[in-house]
């Protein structure tokens, strides 16, 4: 069984197919961990996050841990946001997790174009999302819990760019597959959410 997970920035998407993989016993997929592995070996060795050239030579170079606690940093996931707008990028990535999707068994991938581009034969599709005021306080509360300096406005203002960054890119844009699940989590709790995306995925079964 394939499952997809696509959505934008902190609408639980994440938690989300986590929680799948767990509940099915699948191999999971963050994909937008391997944007964030590019922009972070990137910035290492001082590369230009607005050098479509010198991105994808960072794809190239060998990408960082998933376990790499820097990978979760604001500055590596603004840099990912932005690299991952460019075409090249997108298809140097492409053929890595089109195989993870295509293993035997079956897998959940999470992301913004999984169901659309990596995935569209999958055997379930969730497009999970939330208000933008919702999901910029959850990130900003998820920040001062890390001990992080954090201000509402300024997430709020980040994640909306981030926003028309995914929909507005050529290549690959964030958008709802047309065969796959709306799950809005904003009035949900986690176990809620959890509970509502495996009733979904039942009903593709």
């Amino acid at each position: 069984m394939l499952i997809t997970v696509d959505g934008p920035a902190a609408s639980g998407k994440g938690t989300i197919a986590r929680a799948l993989a767990a509940h099915y016993g699948l191999p999971h997929m963050d994909t937008g961990l391997l944007y964030r592995s590019v922009a972070l070996s990137l910035l290492r060795w001082g590369g230009d996050p607005a050098s479509e050239f010198e991105a994808v030579r960072a794809c190239k170079t060998g990408l960082v841990p998933p376990d790499d606690p820097e990978l979760r940093s604001e500055i590596v996931g603004e840099v990912a946001s932005r690299i991952s707008a460019f075409p090249a990028v997108r298809a140097a990535l492409l053929d890595r997790q089109r195989d993870f999707a295509d293993q035997q068994g079956g897998a959940v991938l999470d992301g913004r174009d999984t169901g659309t581009v990596i995935a569209p034969h999958a055997t379930a599709k969730l497009f999970v999302t939330a208000s933008l005021e919702i999901r910029a306080r959850r990130r900003t509360d998820e920040l001062v819990a890390k001990d992080k300096p954090a201000h509402f406005d300024e997430v709020l203002i980040d994640i909306s760019a981030r926003d028309e960054r995914d929909a507005g890119r050529e290549a690959a844009p964030l958008l709802m597959a047309q065969d796959a699940e709306l799950l809005d989590t904003g009035e949900l709790q986690i176990d809620e959410a959890i509970a509502a995306a495996i009733a979904l995925v039942e009903q593709r079964r």
